[in-house]
């Protein structure tokens, strides 16, 4: 089959979207191939597309539970057999889906980084055809991105068992030093390789930065202006519930949403909000990823982000229908002393780090040697009140959890979110020896035959999702008696029986050291304490700059270099009200101040508006675009505006 062909047949799409096609192309010529696409653009299908038009297994390397449970169940909707190995599966469940990958139809495996080094993932690989690597959320790989993941750095190891695969690495957000790590990092040859950028612009998205101290008066403006469902990304669980309960009193179709609710308490809001039956989410920025939500209209940020990178993708999931759509960011200046003061919270000191993770090998009782890739359910709360009272006042809440984060970015543990994985079981035995076990155990008769009918024979070849509740009512027993039937038949080596998980998932990537041993990276963590704050600087310079339009502003972090304005963004429409018509004198004023400010350096467009502070910025920038043409100025290798060398 086609690319075309297969997209028609399981997608049921007529067309590919814009660079789509030419990446799926360059993969099918087993380029290895850096793919930039922003949220919402498409990016799976450029590995999913190939991979089926390709024999063998397409193993995909994703940083989330969630993004992965996503796509593989859309995957499974469209008659596509995939499987992912995460956290929280028994090791006879993660057998079995490896014996399926090998032997059987898979055509998607889908694991953590973190699962690259095992030995079972190692030695199982070497007995599937492995047709495509595929690394998701590639920038997790750079420490140069936003969310780096140190697990990301074993993929170039890996990458050495299977010297003749392709590989694509996909993001939504990269800076030029992180496209350039990633090709690195991934051991890209440049003889071999291909990198495709769409634009990081937003046709149909207006972006607005609005200084504001009564920012629910303003949301609830916004929301009546804007019909149609909202994201609203706040920065606290508590404010999640306090601004929907405002929105709800204001006749207003409002939930809240964050990880501290429980697995079913989630689910249902988030379908709610799917469904259109609750118009408005108030969440952190927990919600969002992995969720296909082409209908919002828009997302409003009631405080600032980390980063801009973080900032694009949130308000990139508005308008992934490319109908206009709005994204509008409401703060004030203790929300800018708030960011400026999180870089100290986000950076506990080595002690607190440290001291943390002897508590968490004590909360669990590991013994120095032993945890590797052993997990446990974690309840950051519950973790908390472990410590003796002297200590809880000594490492309060975000102390422990960003000292958790670092751990898990230094790569001695993982934390994974809540994300419900159903209750399976497998048939242990085959039919005789069952049938022999049912007349040994005539009690358990009844609850065995009930299974078969239920699940089926499929039941003694795979795991099989159960309903404990769906089997009290069928059985008419209560829920206590269909647990220990489980467990007796568990306990008989009848069945393997792996319960239902909601709880967040904490691993131990490494044997466990002696808190004052821990191997601790102190230059990158300093390194990292830098660029966390050199992008803090970045956003607060993005949501104060009233003059220069916000798309130019986001593309240029981002390099990508352009005289083109947005047109719709707060600025560029306070621009065009404040707009006369000038006369070419007018107009040309501007040049010799340009040159003028790059006879001595190179400055980028930023920079330049910055230095020159025009009146009229849309007449600034066509005299830079006129000066550009006539070769007065040029961009230089770095994207930089300068005059030619005499």
């Amino acid at each position: 089959m086609t690319p075309h062909d297969i997209l028609k047949k399981y997608w049921q799409y007529d067309r590919f979207r814009p660079l789509q096609e030419d990446i799926i192309n360059a993969v099918l010529a087993k380029k290895d191939v850096l793919a930039l696409l922003p949220t919402g653009g498409g990016k799976s299908v450029c590995f999913q597309v190939p991979a089926m038009a390709m024999e063998g297994v397409c193993l995909v390397i994703s940083p989330l539970i969630a993004l992965m449970k996503d796509q593989v169940e859309q995957l499974q909707k469209r008659d596509i057999q995939a499987k992912a190995i995460f956290s929280g599966m028994t090791p006879r469940e993660i057998d079995i889906a490896l014996d399926n990958c090998a032997y059987g139809k898979v055509k998607f495996l889908y694991v953590s980084p973190e699962r690259l080094k095992t030995t079972i993932l190692k030695e199982r690989v070497k007995k599937m055809n492995i047709c495509l690597l595929a690394i998701d959320e590639a920038h997790c790989i750079s420490q140069w991105g936003y969310d780096f993941r140190p697990p990301y750095l074993e993929i170039a190891e890996f990458r050495k068992t299977l010297p003749h695969v392709p590989c694509i690495a996909l993001t939504a957000t990269a800076t030029k030093e992180v496209k350039i790590d990633i090709q690195e990092k991934l051991i890209f040859k440049k003889e071999n390789s291909l990198v495709f950028q769409k634009s990081f612009a937003r046709d149909n998205l207006s972006y607005s930065s609005l200084y504001e101290e009564d920012k629910e008066k303003r949301l609830l403006k916004i929301l009546q202006n804007v019909g149609g469902s909202s994201v609203v990304y706040v920065q606290s669980r508590k404010r999640t519930q306090t601004v929907a309960e405002f929105l709800q009193r204001n006749k207003i179709s409002a939930d809240f949403y964050h990880a501290g609710l429980t697995n079913e308490q989630r689910n249902t809001r988030q379908e709610n909000w799917i469904k259109n039956r609750t118009r408005v989410i108030v969440a952190t920025n927990a919600f969002g990823m992995g969720i296909d939500k082409p209908d919002v209209r828009s997302v409003v940020h009631l405080g600032l982000t980390n980063s801009l990178e973080a900032y694009y993708q949130e308000a990139g999931r508005a308008g992934r229908d490319e109908k206009k759509a709005y994204a509008v960011l409401l703060y004030n200046q203790a929300d800018i002393n708030d960011l400026e003061e999180r870089t100290a919270q986000i950076f506990p000191s080595v002690d607190i780090i440290r001291n943390v993770y002897q508590r968490l090998a004590n909360y669990y009782k590991i013994a120095v040697g032993s945890g590797e890739m052993l997990n446990y359910d974690f309840e950051i709360d519950e973790f908390i009140k472990s410590f003796p009272k002297t200590e809880k006042n000594a490492i309060g809440y975000l102390s422990a959890y960003y000292a958790i984060k670092e751990l898990e970015n230094q790569g001695f543990i993982q934390l994974n979110e809540a994300v419900t994985k159903p209750s399976e079981i497998v048939f242990l035995v085959d039919n005789h020896k069952l049938y022999e076990f049912q007349i040994a155990n005539a009690n358990l008769d009844l609850f065995i035959k009930t299974l078969l009918r239920m699940y089926g024979g499929e039941i003694f070849n795979n795991y099989t999702k159960i309903s404990e509740n769906q089997l009290v009512k069928k059985l008419n027993i209560d829920m206590q008696t269909v647990e220990n039937q489980l467990l007796f038949l568990q306990k008989s080596n009848i069945i393997d029986y792996s319960p239902q998980k909601d709880k967040p998932q904490l691993t131990f990537l490494t044997p466990r050291y002696n808190a004052p041993d821990l191997p601790f990276d102190l230059k990158s963590y300093q390194t990292r304490q830098e660029r966390e704050t050199t992008k803090i600087k970045s956003v607060v310079h993005y949501v104060r700059h009233e003059k220069r339009c916000r798309t130019q502003l986001l593309l240029e972090y981002f390099n990508e270099i352009t005289d083109k304005i947005c047109g719709v963004c707060d600025n560029c429409l306070n621009n065009k009200k404040m707009q006369h018509i000038p006369n070419q004198q007018e107009n040309e004023k501007y040049a010799p101040i340009i040159l003028n400010a790059l006879k001595y350096t190179p400055l980028n467009i930023n920079d330049l508006t910055d230095d020159v502070k025009p009146k009229n910025v849309t007449e600034f920038l066509n005299q830079v675009k006129k000066l550009v043409a006539s070769g007065e100025i040029y961009y230089n290798g770095v994207g930089d505006l300068e005059t030619p060398k005499k």
